[in-house]
């Protein structure tokens, strides 16, 4: 069944593999151009914090564009804004405009998110879900691996870069929009209160919180961190590439093991990790980066998959018709936490020692894992939460009927007779 839908949305996971590269180059060429323009850390932080506010604000628009045009034009639509606002930024060479631009930006970007992980959601259940986006992550960490190691190629301080990722932006759109691709039938979806969401998977949404703001962290002043230990430009894209190479390998394990234990044991047990190596990173020199390296790709291992985690652990506890409005609400929290930890880890790396960096990290960490040991003990895993051995996959190559079959549970799923918001049997208590 999971290769099967998986089939259903190849089209959607190609396009936002290209995407997940486009993420990847922008943050670290725009980190690595603005220490070169002698931008300082603050102001490097601050620029990369408008991204998340940008965040904001298309996690709350995007489930508007689906309902109001469909995921696909939505979706071109936001493509097409993205690749403006990098164009400009490559124009203009001023914090201003590209604080300006870095917002527009993180608005499309995270939109689209809302869209591709909405889409997914509807098309998974409970047995598949946390491999579903585990898949789906995997090719977004390949993509920003690949953007990475382009770096090293492309000179940060011509324009090449940045006319690369335009035209990449654009190039993204071709399996989407030339190919027959299924997506949700978009009836009206049910609104999903962060009060609801916080009743029902606090975890989910705290982890959420957390992981963004060392994502934000790693993006935003990661590329500065490496630079100001004595990394050279290359180096730095490696530094870069190992963490999300490390990520892209551990999603799919992770995710399997996430469906058949509990998830919450195994979200404490990657946090307490990635608190540990946090810290071991906090005290190796850059006069050996191979080492870095290593630690590094460990690191992305146990703290990416986090996301994923929290999002599967959420949507445990939510009907079909809810998971647009939760996806939303879900990235709307990380944006929050993003926008504190960029500017945080910044003014601590310029007015304080550049090993702060990732000792906030460890911080951050350590506090997912305790919280997630503690919700353990307050009860029992999400009675619908099963494991779906790969085993049971069908290698059978999709058909018409089964595209339909997905079609037709779409549109089922997002009808209800009422406007009430239904929570799953089971879940009636705090998780």
């Amino acid at each position: 069944m999971l290769r099967q839908q998986i089939r259903a949305v190849s089209s959607l996971l190609s396009t936002m593999t290209l995407i997940g590269l486009c993420v990847g180059m922008t943050s670290t060429l725009l980190g690595l151009r603005g220490t070169m323009e002698g931008f300082s850390t603050v102001t490097i932080g601050l620029i990369m914090s408008a991204y998340f506010v940008g965040y904001l604000f298309g996690a709350t628009r995007a489930p508007k564009d689906i309902r109001r045009v469909g995921y696909i034009r939505a979706f071109g639509s936001l493509a097409a804004l993205a690749s403006v606002a990098v164009l400009v930024q490559a124009i203009w060479i001023d914090p201003v405009v590209w604080f300006v631009m870095r917002f527009v930006s993180g608005f499309a970007i995270s939109a689209l998110f809302v869209i591709a992980e909405s889409w997914l959601n509807t098309m998974a259940d409970n047995r598949n879900r946390g491999a579903m986006l585990s898949v789906y992550l995997v090719l977004i960490y390949a993509g920003l691996v690949v953007g990475q190691l382009i770096l090293g190629f492309a000179d940060p301080a011509t324009f090449v870069p940045f006319a690369i990722i335009a035209l990449l932006i654009n190039l993204s759109l071709i399996p989407i929009l030339a190919t027959v691709t299924v997506e949700p039938t978009t009836h009206e979806s049910r609104k999903v209160p962060l009060k609801l969401l916080l009743e029902q998977a606090p975890l989910g949404i705290v982890t959420a919180f957390i992981v963004q703001a060392c994502s934000a962290m790693f993006y935003g002043v990661g590329p500065v961190y490496a630079t100001a230990i004595g990394l050279t430009v290359g180096q730095v894209t490696i530094f870069m590439a190992a963490f999300l190479f490390g990520g892209m390998l551990s999603q799919t394990p992770i995710g399997l093991l996430s469906d058949r234990f509990d998830r919450r044991l195994v979200l404490a047990c990657c946090a307490i990790v990635a608190a540990g190596l946090a810290l071991v990173l906090s005290q190796i020199p850059a006069s050996q980066p191979i080492l870095i390296y290593l630690v590094m790709a460990a690191l992305g291992g146990a703290l990416l998959p986090l996301y994923s985690l929290a999002m599967a652990h959420t949507n445990d506890y939510l009907t079909k018709d809810q998971m647009i409005g939760a996806t939303g609400a879900i990235i709307k929290v990380g944006g929050v936490g993003a926008i504190v930890g960029a500017p945080l880890a910044a003014i601590l790396m310029q007015f304080g020692e550049m090993y702060l960096f990732f000792v906030l990290m460890a911080v951050f960490t350590t506090t997912v894992s305790v919280y997630a040991f503690y919700r353990v003990s307050q009860r029992e895993r999400a009675p619908e939460q099963v494991h779906s051995p790969l085993t049971a996959l069908a290698p059978a190559a999709p058909s018409e009927e089964l595209l339909a079959s997905l079609v037709e549970e779409a549109n089922e799923d997002f009808e209800e007779p009422d406007g009430n918001i239904p929570v799953k049997p089971g879940s009636d208590g705090v998780v």
